[in-house]
């Protein structure tokens, strides 16, 4: 079932039972399938884009809840904290830290990087594996801890 189909069923679901705020993230996600759909692109979206543009959703609310707690709105960071938890239900099981670690190392000896100089490099690589399944932040943190200036 696609990621249309999903949100669709739950769309109905979340009115049927008044769950606004599931609501409310659920006609985000759909917005912005709607856009891809009317983008010319003249097919379904794959598995990869779907994902992409999840994690944008996440993206979106992380980079809001940062906003809300510099302005010491602690309601609205909650808020969105919670369409987080909402939009991870339709995103594959994120990896561990501990896990992601593992796979960086072997990417970083397999690229041959030894420097900070070598981050581009080992960013392309991990991305490309790990796409999905981690958040780019905390790839790109663990890459500078590997990595030494």
């Amino acid at each position: 079932m696609s990621l249309k189909e999903k949100i669709n069923i739950d769309l109905k679901s979340a009115m049927l039972e008044k769950r606004a705020e599931e609501l409310e993230v659920l006609r985000a996600i759909r917005a912005e399938i709607l856009k891809m759909d009317k983008s010319g692109l003249n097919r379904e979206m794959d598995e990869d884009e779907e994902i992409q543009l999840l994690n944008k959703q996440v993206k979106l609310r992380k980079e809001a809840i940062e906003m809300a707690e510099k302005a010491g709105r602690n309601d609205i960071a909650e808020k969105e904290k919670k369409q987080i938890d909402i939009l991870q239900k339709y995103l594959p099981e994120q990896m561990s830290k501990e896990d992601a670690e593992k796979i960086i190392e072997k990417i970083i000896s397999e690229v041959g990087a030894v420097s900070a100089k070598d981050k581009g490099k080992v960013m392309g690589s991990v991305m490309k594996e790990l796409k999905g399944k981690i958040d780019g932040t905390l790839v790109q943190q663990i890459v500078s801890e590997k990595l030494p200036a």
